[in-house]
């Protein structure tokens, strides 16, 4: 069953699959179950195999930008971040999840990325969730191969 926007609603058998949210910034108002909702989407479109667990945070620019001159060595807030736990071939028994790993979202930088761009927020915070769980399961855009690949799913 969908929303509106298409977004699937959670059903009982979500419980297999844990989206935990964080909303640590207070710069916009996120919709964290319609989030939730689609990076399970994602996931489930790419054939994750149950269980599994993932990330989903929210933070302010400050944050960002500590975590991104931390991971990547560049001293300024981004858009999104994605750290993976777990490439699925981790040992671990039948029903423990996988952690499939983090993924985290500056609102701030998207808004402000949104407006350069002509985009709503929400389209900009849609993409920035399906991109950083796309990174979380091995898709990258370093070259022009994997860029089309990793566009493509996007899509």
């Amino acid at each position: 069953m969908a929303d509106g926007d298409g977004v699937p609603k959670p059903s009982s058998s979500d419980f297999d699959r844990a989206v935990v949210v964080s909303d640590r910034q207070q710069d916009l108002t996120v919709d964290e179950q319609r989030w939730a909702a689609l990076m399970r989407r994602v996931l489930a479109e790419e054939q994750v195999e149950v269980p599994w667990e993932v990330g989903l945070s929210f933070v302010p620019a400050d944050q960002m930008a500590a975590l991104n001159t931390e991971h990547r060595g560049i001293n300024r807030p981004t858009d999104v971040l994605a750290f993976g736990v777990d490439d699925g071939h981790v040992p671990r028994a039948d029903d423990e999840p996988r952690l499939v790993g983090d993924v985290v979202i500056c609102p701030s930088v998207a808004a402000s990325n949104a407006a350069d761009r002509g985009k709503s927020v929400e389209d900009e915070l849609a993409l920035l969730v399906v991109h950083g769980t796309l990174h979380l399961l091995g898709y990258d855009h370093i070259d022009d191969v994997d860029a089309v690949a990793m566009e493509g799913r996007e899509r």
